[in-house]
This record gives structure tokens, C-alpha cells and sequence, in this order.
């Protein structure tokens, strides 16, 4: 009975994200899966209710930031992943840990390349940001 539970509480978090991906522009799986430096059949797997394959918490920042999650979505998914994956929710980070840095950056002049390159720049920060903490 747990598992099946348990199972439910996955299948609720994936169908919440999949609503989400599908009203979000078209590349935004390619751009998630570049962002995530995995395939796009990976970004499928763990985002789909259909696959049982679980999203790892590791994923969740990245997710978010990605698919422009607006806080009442944010809330909502957040919920339905901790109540799937009971303690393993504080991996997303805590805003008030956070700061903001600005910087100047190139205005291509097109909002594609624009959104691909503070993507990238978002990315390799939170990876930087991983290593100094003894993570992966």
C-alpha cells in the first residue's frame, strides 16, 4: 500500500510538470535538457507521469529556473514533490541563503540567443556553486 502511494504521489508531481512544460515555449524540453547536460529522453522519462522513473531533488533548481515557474506553480509542484519524497525537498535551496549578483552582459538582440546565454551563465553558476559546497 505505500508503494502504490507512493507511486501516486509521483504520478501527481509529473502530471503538475508536465501541465507546466506543455504551456511553456516550443524547445523548452531541448533547452532543460542542455541545461541539465542530459538527453532529451532523460528530460522525458522524469518528467512524464507515464515513466516511473523519479525526478532526482538535485534537478529541482535547475527545473525551475528553466521552465519559469510562477510562484503559485512553484508552490503547488513543491507540494506534490515533498509529498512524494518526504526530506529530500531542502536540496532545492533556500531563498534567503541566496544573493543577487548583476552584471553586464551582451544584448544579441534576439531574445533566443539572450535566453540561451543567461540559461548557460545561470548553469555554470549553480554548478560552481555546488563544487565550492562539496557536491557533484
Amino acid at each position: 500500500m505505500a508503494r502504490e502511494t507512493s507511486d501516486e504521489a509521483v504520478i501527481a508531481y509529473k502530471t503538475l510538470l508536465a501541465g507546466i512544460l506543455d504551456n511553456r515555449p516550443s524547445g523548452t524540453r531541448q533547452r532543460l535538457a542542455a541545461a541539465l547536460g542530459k538527453h532529451r529522453s532523460f528530460v522525458t522519462q522524469v518528467t512524464s507521469p507515464s515513466y516511473d522513473t523519479p525526478l532526482p531533488a538535485r534537478h529541482l533548481p535547475t527545473i525551475l529556473r528553466v521552465c519559469h515557474f510562477s510562484p503559485a506553480e512553484q508552490e503547488r509542484f513543491l507540494a506534490a514533490y515533498q509529498a512524494a519524497h518526504p526530506g529530500r525537498l531542502p536540496e532545492v535551496g533556500d531563498a534567503s541563503t541566496m544573493r543577487t549578483l548583476a552584471l553586464m552582459v551582451p544584448d544579441f538582440g534576439d531574445e533566443k540567443k539572450n535566453r540561451t546565454f543567461d540559461d548557460a551563465v545561470s548553469d555554470f553558476v549553480a554548478k560552481m556553486a555546488a563544487l565550492v559546497n562539496g557536491g557533484e
